[in-house]
């Protein structure tokens, strides 16, 4: 399973942004292991290459959400993908969001840009089993409002809080502006009680856990989910390499008391 593709088919696309689509994808045969929410699959399009894509929706049936933003060959060839086209899949690859851990806890979810779409699964798993967690506080940063993902199911994640924040607002925009961290002041929740997923620009990430931290929370309950270059996803090839961690293994996911040191360190 982590070396030889198997086939999967694309059953549906929905655009998020010009530059952004969500496929969902179903296997032609055999089926990889099942995913958990912050793990990743390496997609394989024929003729251009893989790359690291995290699942965005596990469903009851077996298929697979992706979200993909093309920036690169592999990731434009995955945003022209159509219904019908067949994909080369290997996985399920890395330590995901611990979200038994967070059992009990209020959870509070920050993203930032695509970073919203490791995160999903996150909100979907705590909105389906409301009595095994506090509350639910979602935060948003997007460069602008044509940049937000899912943007049809925002209204249902408000559970108690949901806000949403552009660093540069559009024509018609009434929304907040400026940097997620502001969001911080409205969302209820107890930092000594709260688990804190974030996903997002590295900067983000860090200022984030500073802010986090200030208010309390300790650092194992600040998980983060990082990103490097990924090339093999078994830990072989050393691409990944974080200092000590491989992040294909030892992450994507990692609690911030293990990735402070390490982030601190221009050269890592």
């Amino acid at each position: 399973m982590t070396a030889v593709p198997l086939p999967y088919r694309v059953v549906d696309t929905r655009p998020e942004t010009v530059d952004t689509v969500t496929f969902r994808l179903e296997p032609v045969h055999e089926a990889l292991s099942s995913f958990a929410p912050g793990q990743f699959a390496m997609i394989y399009a024929f003729g251009v290459g893989e790359a690291p894509i995290s699942v965005a929706g596990i469903l009851p049936d077996g298929g697979l959400l992706h979200t993909v933003r093309a920036v690169g060959a592999v990731s434009r060839a995955l945003y022209e993908l159509t219904q019908g086209a067949v994909v080369g899949m290997r996985g399920p690859f890395g330590a995901g969001w611990d979200l038994p851990q967070a059992a009990g806890n209020d959870l509070l979810v920050v993203a930032g840009g695509i970073g919203l779409a490791p995160l999903r699964p996150v909100v979907h798993a705590a909105l389906a089993a409301p009595q095994s967690y506090g509350r639910l506080n979602v935060l948003i940063g997007a460069r602008t409002p044509d940049d937000l993902l899912y943007r049809d199911e925002l209204d249902g994640w408000a559970r108690p809080y949901r806000g949403v924040t552009v660093d540069r607002p559009g024509e018609g925009w009434r929304g907040r502006v400026g940097v997620v961290t502001t969001l911080l002041d409205d969302a209820p929740f107890s930092p000594t009680e709260t688990t804190a997923f974030v996903c997002g620009p590295e900067v983000m990430i860090r200022a984030t856990a500073r802010e986090l931290l200030h208010r309390g929370l300790p650092p194992d309950r600040i998980l983060i989910s990082l990103e490097r270059n990924m090339h093999c996803a078994t830990g072989h090839c050393g691409h990944c390499q974080l200092g000590p961690l491989l992040l294909c293994r030892d992450g994507p996911v990692v609690g911030y008391e293990r990735a402070e040191p390490l982030l601190a360190v221009r050269e890592l």
